[in-house]
C-alpha cells in the first residue's frame, strides 16, 4: 500500500473511519429503494406486486440495508457487547441516537409493508401451523396505504438523516453544511435505484422494457444530474464563505489523493460514464443484463465513493 494511499485514510483528527461511510451507503441505498418501490407499486405496476422484480429486489434489499448497518454500529462500538443499551436508552439530544430509533421504527414498519405485500404467500407459507398469522396479516391488509405511506416518509427522513448525522459534527466545515441532507437524499435516490436496477432486472429477471424498470430507468437520470448540481452548489457555497471554509473545499477537491478520489471516482466513473453510457447507446444495448449491470455497478460504486469522501475529505480541515 503506498503512502499516499495509506496516509488518506489514517489522520490524527479522524472521528469516523470507512466503516461508517458503508454504514452510511446502506442505510441511503435502502431508503432510496423503498421510496422508488412505493411509488412503483401505486402508480407504475399494474397486477399482483409480489410478482413484480423490482418490488422483490426491494424487499430483499432494503431490511438487507438496515439490518447490516445497525450490525456495522453495534461491532464498531467500543464496547459490543453494551449495544442493547443504545436500543433502548434513548438521548433526545444526541443525533446518533435519534438515528437508531429511527432505525428501529423504519424496519418495523418495512416489515409490516413487506408482510401486506406478500400477505397470500405468508399466509399459505405459515397459516396452517399458526393460524393467527392470517389474523394478523388481514388486520394489517386494513391499514395498507397508511403504513405505505407512513413508510415514505420515514425512508425519506433516513435519506436526509444520514447527511443530518454528519453535520452534526460541527468542527468540520464541509460536514457541518445545511445542504449534505439534501445531497445524501438524492444520493439515496440513485443507490436505491441502481440497486433496485441490478437486482431486480438482472437477479429477478424483470423485463428491461417493462413499466418498472423503463420507470427506473428514466428517474435515474434527473436524479444523477440533479446530484451534480447539488454537488456544484455545496462545493461553490463552502468556497465562498470563505475562511476555513474555503480551505476545506480546496483541501477536499483542489487537488491531493481526495481530490483524484473525487473527480475520477466520484464523479466520472459513478455520475459521468453511466450518464454517458446511457445517452451514446441504443435501446438493444441498453436494454441488455450485461449492460445494466455493469452501469448500476458503477452507479453504486461511485454513490459508495461519494460517501466515503464525504466522511474521510470532510475531516481534513477543521475550524
Amino acid at each position: 500500500m503506498s503512502t499516499t494511499f495509506t496516509e488518506a485514510f489514517y489522520f490524527d483528527s479522524l472521528v469516523w473511519d470507512w466503516i461508517i461511510a458503508i454504514y452510511l451507503f446502506l442505510a441511503g441505498m435502502s431508503a432510496g429503494a423503498v421510496m422508488i418501490a412505493i411509488y412503483l407499486k401505486r402508480k407504475v405496476i399494474v397486477g399482483y406486486p409480489a410478482s413484480n422484480g423490482i418490488i422483490k429486489a426491494t424487499a430483499i434489499l432494503a431490511p438487507f440495508g438496515i439490518i447490516v448497518g445497525l450490525l456495522i454500529l453495534v461491532f464498531h462500538l467500543t464496547k459490543p457487547l453494551s449495544f442493547w443499551k443504545i436500543m433502548i436508552f434513548y438521548n433526545p439530544t444526541s443525533v446518533m441516537s435519534m438515528g437508531v430509533m429511527l432505525f428501529q421504527i423504519y424496519l418495523v414498519v418495512l416489515f409490516a409493508w413487506i408482510a401486506t405485500i406478500y400477505r397470500h404467500e405468508l399466509t399459505q407459507w405459515l397459516g396452517a401451523r399458526f393460524p393467527v398469522v392470517g389474523k394478523v396479516l388481514h388486520w394489517l391488509t386494513r391499514f395498507e396505504r397508511a403504513v405505505e405511506l407512513f413508510l415514505a416518509f420515514l425512508a425519506l427522513l433516513l435519506a436526509a438523516y444520514t447527511g443530518f448525522l454528519l453535520s452534526a459534527l460541527q468542527t468540520f466545515p464541509l460536514l457541518n453544511n445545511p445542504i449534505l441532507p439534501i445531497l445524501f437524499l438524492f444520493s439515496s435516490l440513485s443507490s436505491g435505484a441502481a440497486a433496485c436496477m441490478l437486482v431486480g432486472v438482472v437477479f429477478f429477471k424483470e423485463s428491461a422494457t417493462g413499466a418498472s424498470a423503463s420507470w427506473v430507468h428514466r428517474f435515474e437520470r434527473p436524479v444523477v444530474l440533479f446530484e451534480l448540481f447539488v454537488l456544484f452548489a455545496f462545493f461553490t457555497g463552502l468556497y465562498f464563505g470563505g475562511g476555513q471554509s474555503q480551505a476545506a473545499a480546496m483541501a477536499a477537491i483542489g487537488g491531493g489523493f481526495w481530490a483524484s478520489w473525487f473527480w475520477y471516482g466520484v464523479i466520472g466513473m459513478g455520475m459521468l460514464v453511466p450518464l454517458g453510457l446511457n445517452a451514446v447507446s441504443p435501446a438493444v444495448v441498453r436494454h441488455n443484463r450485461a449492460f445494466i449491470m455493469l452501469v448500476t455497478s458503477l452507479s453504486l460504486v461511485g454513490v459508495l465513493m461519494l460517501r466515503t469522501f464525504i466522511l474521510y475529505a470532510g475531516q481534513l480541515t477543521t475550524l
